[in-house]
């Protein structure tokens, strides 16, 4: 498998692909935009991480100017329904720094912005790619410094009821609103009736 290539940068298409001669072969890249747009001039040394993918009718190299990236990639890929294009299109409009933020925050509007991502695959990306990355620290909201932190099975619990209200045809506020009111609790079930009756009495 292919970690890495250093050579010529021979060519850059349109839509971010690289050709990069390493001992007189010329290798085809698929990368991000930013990615590309860091390889340099053509005919300059270029060096750049590989995701290497072999499958049954192509092997296709995928290229990323730092190691987080490519990493953060490969996570991507690892997600149920992910493949390599929308993981490439994640990364082209989100760094992997924001990409986590978003997920640590559980902000899915912001995994919205990629094209193709609607609310059910962003809430689905947000339950598995918290297992998958490595999150930082999200501060706490005023008044709740030292609250203990929520259980990941309360995360889980949470993000079944943001899919069940998106069913429902709620807007992504009245979501946001209400679930940061909803108690602590596991049980997916009696924090949606909980999160109805809010809304209910919201609307009256």
């Amino acid at each position: 498998m292919i970690g890495s290539l250093r050579g010529e940068l021979l060519a850059r298409t349109p839509d971010a692909e690289l050709v990069v001669e390493v001992s007189g072969v010329g290798y085809r890249v698929q990368a991000t935009p930013r990615t590309a747009a860091a390889a340099g001039l053509l005919g300059s040394e270029v060096f750049v991480h590989i995701s290497h993918i072999v499958r049954e009718d192509a092997q296709t190299l995928y290229g990323f100017s730092t190691l987080d990236e490519r990493r953060t990639f490969e996570a991507l890929i690892g997600s149920r329904g992910v493949g390599p294009s929308l993981a490439l299109s994640i990364l082209a409009v989100h760094h992997p720094d924001a990409l986590r933020r978003a997920v640590a925050e559980d902000d899915v509007d912001m995994l919205c912005l990629v094209p193709g991502v609607g609310p059910k695959t962003a809430v689905r990306m947000l339950v598995e790619l918290k297992s998958r990355l490595d999150l930082p620290e999200v501060e706490a909201p005023p008044g709740t410094e030292g609250l203990a932190a929520v259980p990941a099975a309360h995360d889980d619990a949470r993000n079944d009821v943001r899919a069940a209200l998106d069913e429902l045809g709620y807007g992504t506020e009245e979501i946001r609103g209400v679930l940061a009111e909803l108690p602590a609790g596991d049980d997916a079930g009696l924090l949606l009736r909980e999160a109805l009756r809010r809304l209910a009495g919201a609307a009256a």
